[in-house]
């Protein structure tokens, strides 16, 4: 008796984005830019994949793509099987319940003239299938769960240190409690001793509601933190791909030898000899 295999949580087949550029003269077609050029992964459920590679390599293309925020110019993106670019709008709204995103810039990312308790209840809003009052009492929960207070829920933006900024932010990605949560730099704007808290707060949240995070960084010591498997992009296509502790210690593509190579690594002093007597 054979079984089919489980639907991934995530399934991008073949993806491509090509952007066009404005035309250099009147009868030229108009340049393009690749920033995909047929990438293909899987997330599982519950577990997480980093994608990793320098500025312009075509990662937040593809967190715009998986997103649906913009339209892929072939290649599919499929959520629980679903083909999100192929979806209805109706449709859409209601799969977004299952995905949600954290941006890189806590500041740009949460609206000033809001309220924290607007901003964390906004995807239930949108949903538009909760009341008021059952909205603020799950966005009081959201907040508890990364380590903020109800009291908090009157509260404005700026009266926040960017690393409560970006719990708020993952507060309101939690609402809807979804299955996958796209991290675009989500630490990246932070203090290198708030990147730690904010990283582990993610990881606890994964082990307390099955989150999987499809997360985007050049930084390879956050992904190796926080994924099970890393895809390397050069150039709007995945050249090397594996488990963190493997391939960053056996890099086999020269690309990804050159993103480790540039990792800064801390020397012990140089002790002075002493001089003779």
């Amino acid at each position: 008796m054979t079984t089919t295999p489980a639907t991934p949580l995530l399934e991008v087949t073949d993806l491509v984005r090509h952007y066009a550029l404005p035309r250099e003269s009147l009868f030229a077609p108009p340049p393009l830019v690749q920033a995909l050029n047929g990438v293909s992964f899987r997330v599982e459920a519950g577990r997480s994949l980093g994608i990793v590679g320098e500025s312009g390599s075509g990662k937040s293309t593809i967190a715009r793509l998986v997103m649906a925020l913009d339209q892929p110019t072939s290649g599919s993106v499929k959520l629980l099987g679903r083909d999100l670019h192929r979806l209805p709008r109706a449709e859409l709204r209601t799969a977004r319940r299952d995905l949600q995103m954290v941006f890189q810039d806590p500041y740009g990312s949460l609206d000033p003239r809001q309220t924290v308790a607007r901003i964390v209840a906004e995807p239930l809003e949108a949903l538009a299938e909760t009341s008021r009052s059952e909205q603020r009492e799950r966005a009081a929960e959201s907040l508890a769960a990364v380590g903020l207070r109800s009291t908090d829920l009157g509260k404005y933006p700026h009266e926040f240190s960017g690393g409560q900024r970006q719990r708020i932010a993952i507060a309101r990605a939690l609402i809807t409690r979804p299955k996958l949560i796209v991290a675009d730099e989500p630490v990246s704007a932070l203090d290198v001793s708030v990147q730690a808290q904010v990283l582990n707060l993610m990881q606890d949240l994964q082990q307390q509601f099955g989150i999987s995070y499809l997360l985007i960084s050049h930084d390879l010591a956050v992904v190796n933190h926080l994924c099970d498997e890393v895809c390397v992009l050069h150039r709007g296509v995945v050249v090397e791909r594996g488990e963190p502790l493997r391939l960053f210690a056996h890099a086999e593509h020269p690309y990804t030898q050159a993103l480790l190579a540039a990792v800064p690594r801390a020397e012990p002093p140089v002790r002075a000899r002493a001089q003779p007597a």
